[in-house]
Parts: C-alpha cells; sequence; structure tokens
C-alpha cells in the first residue's frame, strides 16, 4: 500500500466510534455522522450490520414492482441543502434502459439507476420511537433515495420484500468509487449566446431544455445569466420565502422538484404551514414536508420557456457552488396552459433591484 493512501476504518471500529460519537450528541443524523466521522453514509449504515440493518441486493426492478404493496409510506429525496418528503403510495414504475418513472398521485419520481449502486434495510430509534427505512446510495455511499415505513404501511409486505432481496452474503465491505472531480465550467463568453437564445425561443417542450443545454455545454444558471431580461430574470433570495408563504396564502398549486444524480422528487399541490427553524425554511403539511437550507441560497431565478401550450415558468434556486437546491412550478398538467394563479405569484416577486 503507498504511503500516502489513507487507511479506512474497519466496520468494527467504525461501529464503535459512531457508538461513541451519538453517545455525545445524541440525536445526530446518520449523514451529519457520518461527515464527522469522514466515512460516506452508506460505510455508516452498513457498519450496523448484524444488529438491526440488512444488506439488500440491488435489484431495483425486483424494488419497484414490490413498493406498490407496501401501501402508504413515506419517500425521501435529498441533495446538499433540500430535502424533500413525500406520503403516499408507489404507483407502478416503468423503466427505459436505465431511466425510470413512478407517476402516482402521492409519488411521483424520475429515476437515474446508471448511479445507483447499495440498498439496506434498517431499524433505528428516533426521538419518535423506532424508524424502519429502505436506504437508497449510489456508487460514492451517498444516499439517493429512502423510503420509511408509516402507521399505514403493510407490515407483511415490508417483511417480505427485505426477505425477497435479502442479499446472500451480508458484508459491510462497500466497493466504493472515487467522486470525479467536477469540470469547471465554460466561461460565458465561450458559449454561442445567440445561437442558445435561439433554441431557447424555439423550445416546444420544457424538457427539450436540458438536451438544449447539453447541445452548448452551458449551466442552466449560466445560460440563465446570458438569457437575462429576455427569458430569465434574477430575483432576490428572500423571494424563495414569499413564494411559500403567498402560495399558502392563496391557496395556489405548486410543483415542488428536489432531486439529485439518481432521482427527482415531485410534489404537486397546495402548501399550507410554512415555518422557519434556524436556517431552514419549511413546508410541515400532513402529506409533504420540504426543509430547505435557506441560509445557502445564492441565485434565484424566474425563468419563462416557449412551449407549444405557451410560456411555461418556473422559479429555480443555486447554491454558492453553483448546484441547483430545487425548482418551483405552477400545477400544469400536459396539453394544458399554465394557471394564471401561478403567473400572478411569480410576478408580484418583483425582481432583484
Amino acid at each position: 500500500m503507498p504511503l500516502d493512501e489513507p487507511t479506512l476504518p474497519k466496520p468494527d471500529d467504525l461501529r464503535q466510534r459512531l457508538l461513541a460519537l451519538r453517545a455525545s450528541k445524541p440525536g445526530i443524523r446518520n449523514r451529519d455522522a457520518a461527515e464527522t466521522l469522514g466515512v460516506s453514509e452508506a460505510e455508516l449504515i452498513a457498519s450496523g450490520l448484524g444488529e438491526k440493518t440488512v444488506r439488500l441486493q440491488p435489484d431495483w426492478h425486483g424494488l419497484f414492482q414490490r413498493l406498490p404493496k407496501l401501501g402508504k409510506v413515506m419517500a425521501l429525496t435529498r441533495n446538499e441543502t433540500t430535502v424533500h418528503e413525500r406520503r403516499g403510495t408507489y404507483a407502478e414504475a416503468s423503466f427505459n434502459d436505465h431511466v425510470g418513472l413512478v407517476l402516482g398521485p402521492d409519488i411521483d419520481l424520475r429515476i437515474f439507476l446508471k448511479s445507483w449502486r447499495f440498498m439496506f434495510a434498517v431499524e433505528e430509534e428516533s426521538r419518535r420511537g423506532p424508524l424502519k427505512s429502505l436506504q437508497i446510495f449510489d456508487r460514492h455511499g451517498t444516499a439517493a433515495h429512502k423510503i420509511y415505513s408509516e402507521e399505514g404501511t403493510n407490515a407483511a409486505a415490508w417483511t417480505d420484500l427485505i426477505a425477497d432481496l435479502r442479499a446472500p452474503i451480508q458484508s459491510a465491505q462497500l466497493d466504493l468509487a472515487v467522486p470525479e472531480t467536477k469540470a469547471a465550467a465554460r466561461a460565458d463568453g465561450e458559449i454561442d449566446a445567440v445561437a442558445l437564445l435561439e433554441g431557447w425561443q424555439n423550445l416546444k417542450d420544457t424538457h427539450d431544455f436540458v438536451p438544449l443545454l447539453m447541445k452548448h455545454k452551458a449551466r442552466p444558471n449560466q445560460a440563465f445569466r446570458l438569457a437575462e431580461g429576455r427569458f430569465s430574470w434574477r430575483l432576490e433570495n428572500g423571494a424563495v420565502r414569499r413564494l411559500l408563504e403567498t402560495a399558502s396564502e392563496r391557496a395556489t398549486p405548486i410543483m415542488v422538484f428536489v432531486g439529485n444524480p439518481g432521482i427527482i422528487q415531485i410534489h404537486s399541490g397546495p402548501v399550507a404551514r410554512i415555518q422557519i427553524v434556524g436556517e431552514w425554511l419549511n413546508v410541515l403539511d400532513p402529506e409533504f414536508n420540504l426543509h430547505l437550507r435557506e441560509d445557502r441560497i445564492a441565485e434565484v431565478w424566474k425563468v419563462e420557456k416557449p412551449t407549444v401550450d405557451g410560456i411555461v415558468t418556473s422559479v429555480e434556486l443555486f447554491d454558492g457552488t453553483g448546484e441547483r437546491m430545487t425548482t418551483f412550478f405552477g400545477v400544469r398538467k400536459p396539453g394544458q396552459p399554465e394557471l394564471e394563479a401561478w403567473r400572478g405569484l411569480v410576478r408580484d416577486l418583483g425582481t432583484a433591484s
């Protein structure tokens, strides 16, 4: 072993370090504990094998075939700054190669399986009592998606799922990929802004926007800068809080997208209880919770995209590293124009001075 290669803790050693950390910091979340201990969250979870943690086979199609049988659960997707929690029942999933869809009225997902690698069934204690979950991690050991048992969950189906997908070898050793260094963004001057804006003007569907960015090798917030005043307008960071509070006051149904490289999770409907807790901006409704690090907001954009159904307006947030935090739309079905109530709400947010 080269002298400069780090020595990773053995699972037993990691387990002892975790128990000591939890004793000194009761209630610490696994994600924060993993960061403190210098390991991935997947390694942290794997260290509990043989106790109340079971390693499952990465049979993703088999997993989604079984999820509707669980009944009501809580689906959780997060990135570095935002957590999206939606309660409901998984509808049947459909897959085209590595891309999947769950199009239920409660749980609405866009799934990108290429980065999915590890899965565990976990039982742990929380401040609210015992928690049972299915936890999926990407090839770097970062959480992609989690599914939590609820009071209305079918306990027998949950047990059967774990038995059916249990890995034959319960090993805590994980073959983790080394995180890639993110390529630096191209300078704005290297982007053909005229061609980009021409393509933008000719959009027929919002789903065509990502291919447009890929064609011009532009990042979303970079494209928004280049289109500022024509298709995009910068908003003040406080506009996010006003958006949620106004949507609550006016009962305007909205769509809330939160994603990571492995999945995008979507809420469609009203939001009611908006609450600030420390640095977190929260939606705390019975079926939908959003937790957003308001202090990490660096850019907020109002964006317009032409479609065959008319202009579609979004509000899009980025953190200081240029990573997308969340995106808001008005509730809209394909073939229908955008809600005028949503357009009015966004218009009332104003623009950054």
